[in-house]
């Protein structure tokens, strides 16, 4: 979908989920959404007539056969007290694939377009209904899973983010308009205030943008969730651990090793922080052409992971593959990744198995579900950060954000330099005009179409 700056046509779609439901609202918005509406509608009152913000029973009808379609529920909403700040009407029918979609092909042929990918949303950033922070917590507030991910995209549409981003811009744009004002005094040798005094002003500002950016650590694993790749030799038990952590027999459990070929995906909650578990292919040498495929994936999936839980079958001592297994994925992984080392089959451990290797290894039994409760919390207490923002508690969730924040603080860092070298106030002034540039695209004050494009393309249809 391509941005247009000014969008007077009609749009409707269907608001929420296609398929069989109690009920279906179709969205219709624009400069004509109440004569497309009235063309079907038939009730006591015409949209046209309705006061705004109130909701009618009547019947859609298809104009040209008079037949009747299904019985409705139409909300009225008048610019620019909507969402979107254009005219808006909702149409209530039951659910259902064919009364839904029969109604908007009625719609579409009284004069109403199809929206496009987040184009309700859209409308309602152009018309300075929402910044583009806020239109962004929409979409993130629809996919939201957990109670913290709801929480985190609530705050950002309730605009604390905003209020934090314009609150900088604002003290930024005091320092720049200070600076460009003494270039009018400049050759009178005039300084409006000491150089020390807006490098501490710079400083605090830094300061601020850097816990907001610094936050991302947190907010990413919010939002998206940590992955897990369950990591071992064939039989170690990493398909009976998922299922133990999963409280169901999601996973193929047999003393045969070898029996996972493919990466299974799956989801827990722990501490209000979802951890999405890879159970992998065994590794090890083999000639089995399946097999060494799923070995592949499994590579995959560690790459793609923020957490390493590598099993050790606790019940046989360690061999020569363990070792090497061991070597290798300390080596690849012990500076980018977590790793939680766990000895599984605690319920028939050898007490004279030497498991020197590791470095207080954790013991588990999948079968009884020792120590499962001490692996949750070690791998709370391995992954999930907890930032030290004092910005009102903001935790930044996005990383067009986070790197729109990293950018005005390099600004910032340019300027504070170009201060401390003692250059003219106009060179200070660029660099401090880009930082109000980068932390404007949060909020939608300096963004480019193509971002503009971008970020509204992901979004569902009817939102």
């Amino acid at each position: 979908m391509q941005i247009t700056l000014h969008t007077h046509d009609t749009i409707a779609a269907i608001a929420t989920p296609v398929g069989i439901g109690g009920i279906s609202v179709i969205r219709i918005s624009g400069t004509t959404a109440f004569a497309v509406s009235d063309a079907l509608f038939l009730g006591s009152t015409s949209a046209r007539d309705a006061v705004s913000h109130t909701i009618h029973y009547g019947t859609i009808i298809d104009p040209v056969s008079r037949e009747t379609v299904d019985s409705v529920l139409l909300s009225v909403f008048r610019n620019p007290n909507s969402f979107t700040g254009d005219d808006v009407v909702e149409i209530s029918s039951h659910g259902g694939y064919f009364v839904s979609q029969r109604i908007l092909t009625l719609l579409y042929q009284s004069g109403a377009r199809p929206a496009g990918p987040g184009e309700f949303t859209l409308r309602a950033f152009l018309n300075g209904k929402l910044d583009l922070a806020q239109a962004e917590a929409v979409a993130d507030i629809i996919h939201s899973k957990t109670e913290k991910s709801h929480k985190a995209s609530i705050d950002q549409l309730s605009g604390k983010l905003s209020s934090a981003v314009k609150s900088l811009r604002e003290e930024i744009l005091n320092i720049c308009s200070l600076m460009e004002l003494e270039l009018d005094f400049s050759q009178e040798g005039i300084e409006l205030t000491e150089k020390k005094n807006i490098v501490k002003k710079l400083e605090k500002i830094k300061a601020s943008i850097f816990l907001l950016s610094k936050s991302y650590q947190e907010g990413r694993v919010i939002k998206e969730g940590i992955k897990v790749a369950l990591v071992g030799k064939p039989n170690a038990g990493k398909s009976s651990l998922l299922n133990a952590m999963l409280q169901e027999e999601r996973a193929i459990v047999s003393n045969i090793p070898g029996t996972t070929r493919d990466t299974i995906e799956e989801s827990v909650l722990l501490d209000g922080v979802e951890f999405i578990f890879h159970d992998t292919a065994g590794l090890r040498d083999s000639t089995d052409s399946i097999e060494i495929e799923g070995i592949k994936r499994t590579s995959r999936a560690i790459d793609s992971s923020d957490v390493i839980l590598f099993l050790i079958d606790g019940s046989e001592d360690v061999s020569d593959e363990d070792t090497s297994l061991y070597k290798d994925i300390s080596q690849t992984y012990s500076s980018s990744k977590s790793i939680v080392w766990v000895l599984n089959k605690q319920d028939i451990k050898n007490p004279i198995t030497d498991f020197s290797i590791l470095a207080n290894p954790l013991w588990i039994s999948c079968k009884t579900h020792f120590g499962l409760v001490d692996l949750k919390r070690q791998l709370i207490k391995a992954t999930v950060p907890h930032h030290d923002s004092t910005v009102s508690s903001i935790t930044i969730t996005n990383v067009r954000h986070k790197d729109a924040l990293e950018r005005a603080l390099s600004s910032l860092e340019n300027a504070m330099s170009a201060v401390n070298e003692g250059l003219g106030g106009d060179f200070v002034a660029v660099d401090l005009r880009a930082a109000l540039n980068y932390l404007g695209e949060i909020i939608g004050l300096t963004t480019p179409d193509d971002i503009l494009n971008n970020i509204f393309s992901n979004f569902c249809i009817g939102k």
